[in-house]
């Protein structure tokens, strides 16, 4: 399970993911973003259902 900060970023708010505590790249992305991927939500989740290895 990720681990889920929040950061800031030159004065912008930031959703930080993890994969272990000690991720030192983790993913991280601001509202612009966010709201992106909210929007291809099942474009994302049909990439992943098609190209995830088993």
């Amino acid at each position: 399970m990720a681990i889920v900060e929040f950061g800031e970023f030159k004065g912008n708010k930031m959703l930080i993911l993890k994969r272990t505590p000690e991720d030192h790249y983790p993913f991280q992305f601001g509202v612009s973003k966010a709201k992106l991927v909210l929007e291809h939500i099942e474009d994302i989740r049909k990439f992943v259902a098609e190209n995830q290895k088993e």
